[in-house]
């Protein structure tokens, strides 16, 4: 169980679309004594939205990671992005909310791991942290396979 998980761990009762309804959510936010929160969900336009205005409401910073949400059409995405920003929520990407946590490259206490992460999933990113690693810092490749190139001869 992870750290989070032991905070909250939600009770489906299928009857709530809002999390913020459900004491032992509002508990678990309360807890942690944050203000600044990320949002992400299945449903953006109803189970990201509504927690959210709640949340702006009861003075907390809302931050929608946009690409971690879904909705039922890219006019229902669009349109819950649009509410929420009206009501002071923040829009970003994953990719700025993890460089955010991490702030500066000297801080080596989750480095390696966000390395690990970005370079599997960040695309072009990811591909620029794994040349760094290896061509910089002279690391070995991390694909399960690495592309050797043979040296010419004479070099």
């Amino acid at each position: 169980m992870n750290q989070y998980q032991k905070l909250y761990t939600p009770q489906d009762t299928g009857s709530s679309m809002n999390s913020w309804d459900d004491p032992a959510f509002r508990k678990a936010i309360e807890a942690t004594g944050r203000k600044n929160l990320l949002m992400t969900g299945l449903w953006t336009e109803v189970c990201v939205t509504w927690p959210t205005i709640e949340l702006l409401g009861a003075g907390y910073n809302v931050y929608v990671v946009e690409d971690c949400c879904g909705a039922t059409s890219p006019a229902a995405q669009e349109a819950a992005l649009s509410r929420m920003v009206q009501a002071g929520a923040v829009r970003l990407t994953t990719l700025p909310a993890l460089l955010e946590w991490q702030r500066d490259w000297a801080r080596r206490e989750h480095y390696n791991n966000l390395m690990a992460l970005l370079k599997q999933h960040a695309g072009a990113y990811g591909v620029g942290v794994e040349y760094a690693y290896t061509m910089v810092h002279h690391a070995p490749q991390s694909a399960a396979k690495p592309q050797i190139v043979p040296k010419k001869p004479g070099h």
